[in-house]
């Protein structure tokens, strides 16, 4: 587990002294909580580039300082991703632009980021805690529910939360996504958060089920 977000950054500095290209790297898991003093300790360090090139590049880089990749289990399967980069206590998982296949990094997260390292290479960049939340929603990790909870406790803008969710299913035309982040929102309101937006996920649930009976083929 990882303690102190200075630990990143010398993980990032290491790095950064062995890539060859400049690099914007977006960080949207517990090393951003970590970073706020959210929590106390992270075993993931989830990061987003923008293409595949950039992707292959870190990748390559993260092996040169003594990385390896590993199988992830059952609890990973939501991200659609396969291995994990490991050295000790770093565990590393890559993503290009999508997250789960789905949630993309949109030009709004980009422009809520906040930047924390500006490296010779790398530059890096925390998400808002809003697109943080949004993202452990869709996900089946162990103590991801935990982060949200830890996530609303300084405050969210749940406005920002809805109108990116709105903007997820309408750039990748997954509405059924919202089901998902509905049940995972159930839990929430039933560890006593208030969900402030939970009227509109509940009328987005019922219009998908309604399309959905709709568009069922008849027997």
């Amino acid at each position: 587990m990882i303690s102190n977000f200075k630990q990143i950054e010398e993980l990032f500095n290491e790095l950064d002294k062995v890539m060859k290209n400049k690099i914007d790297i977006y960080t949207i898991g517990g090393a951003v909580l970590l970073y706020q003093g959210l929590k106390s300790a992270t075993k993931d360090i989830d990061l987003v580039v923008n293409d595949k090139k950039e992707l292959i590049e870190i990748e390559n880089a993260l092996m040169k300082i003594g990385f390896v990749k590993n199988k992830v289990g059952d609890d990973y399967k939501n991200l659609n991703t396969h291995y994990l980069l490991v050295r000790g206590e770093f565990k590393v998982d890559m993503f290009v632009k999508k997250v789960c296949s789905k949630f993309s990094l949109s030009e709004h997260m980009i422009k809520r980021a906040k930047k924390v390292l500006n490296l010779d290479k790398l530059s890096i960049f925390l998400c808002s805690n809003e697109d943080v939340f949004l993202f452990k929603t869709m996900t089946e990790r162990e103590g991801d529910l935990e982060d949200c909870m830890s996530l609303n406790k300084p405050g969210l803008d749940w406005d920002s939360i809805y109108n990116e969710l709105l903007y997820q299913i309408k750039e990748n035309g997954e509405d059924v996504w919202v089901t998902w982040i509905g049940e995972r929102l159930d839990l929430l309101v039933e560890k006593g958060i208030e969900i402030l937006i939970m009227g509109k996920i509940d009328q987005l649930r019922e219009d998908f089920f309604n399309k959905f009976e709709k568009e069922k083929p008849k027997k």
